[in-house]
């Protein structure tokens, strides 16, 4: 990992740090060899199909459509110079109908047929070549060193997991409402839910690595699992049921069911009683 010396200030006013990646390198040169390969391997399909005897490519700005898809799918219209080359195809039929004979006269119909011809466009993945791995990082914080700023950087794909979590685990999209407050009052309540999960997943991990747990058979068929989510620990407490019984003006009896193994050493890690879960 390389990063430029020297600070550059973005037109905003925040600090603006270029680095170059060795692996990210290695990864945009991957891309780019299996983009230029798909879209040979497109365009040579494409050929194939201009120049069959039932085309349906009778007409240059049709091929051209055909061309400009195939480059964008495979994300390869820069890499690609593709031309298109037009012959002119003669054939002959009969004036009329009937078997043909000496007197029979034909008429000429000339036809275009389109095929194509590509090479790479060495220039321009010349020039891509010399900006493989490089990407800038923006910030407003004016204390961070270039190493610091690439660690924060590093911790973002932990924070797009968890904000990911509405989407997914609690489905916040759509929200049916039309006032502004009321969205926001809906939105805090799930911060407030994904913010008490997080807790909840960082004190049980942290109880096990001080417990020296490696891992709970929390996956089915008892598989163990090293790094516990709450989506898991709901779904492994939720046989758990909890009656009270009332016979006439008596005192009412509490009755829970029976804790697994599992369920009891999680309770423990988490710092509470088996004998009294559920009895308050």
């Amino acid at each position: 990992m390389f990063v430029c010396g020297d600070d550059h200030v973005h037109s905003e006013g925040y600090r603006l740090l270029w680095y170059r990646s060795t692996r990210k390198a290695k990864q945009d040169e991957a891309r780019r060899a299996r983009s230029i390969q798909k879209a040979t391997e497109a365009v040579s399909d494409l050929r194939g199909r201009l120049q069959g005897p039932r085309t349906r490519f009778r007409e240059r700005s049709k091929v051209e459509q055909a061309v400009t898809e195939v480059l964008a799918e495979t994300e390869a219209s820069s890499w690609l110079l593709v031309e298109i080359e037009e012959q002119e195809e003669e054939t002959f039929r009969q004036a009329t109908r009937g078997r043909p004979s000496e007197q029979t006269k034909y008429l000429k119909e000339t036809r275009l047929r389109f095929s194509l011809t590509w090479k790479l466009n060495v220039e321009a993945i010349s020039e891509a070549a010399r900006e493989d791995g490089v990407f800038p990082l923006l910030t407003n914080d004016r204390k961070l060193s270039a190493t610091e700023l690439l660690r924060a950087y590093k911790r973002q794909p932990l924070l797009e997991k968890r904000f990911s979590q509405f989407k997914t685990d609690f489905a916040v999209a759509p929200v049916f409402l039309k006032n502004v407050s009321r969205i926001q009052g809906l939105l805090a309540a799930y911060f407030f839910a994904l913010l008490v999960q997080t807790l909840l997943e960082r004190e049980l991990r942290q109880a096990m690595a001080r417990a020296g747990e490696a891992s709970l058979p929390l996956y089915p068929e008892a598989r163990p699992c090293a790094r516990p989510t709450t989506h898991r620990l709901i779904e492994v407490f939720s046989s758990i049921q909890r009656h009270e019984v009332r016979v006439g003006e008596g005192e009412a009896q509490v009755m829970v069911t029976r804790l697994t193994k599992t369920q009891r050493s999680i309770i423990r890690l988490l710092g509470l009683d088996p004998r009294s879960f559920g009895l308050a």
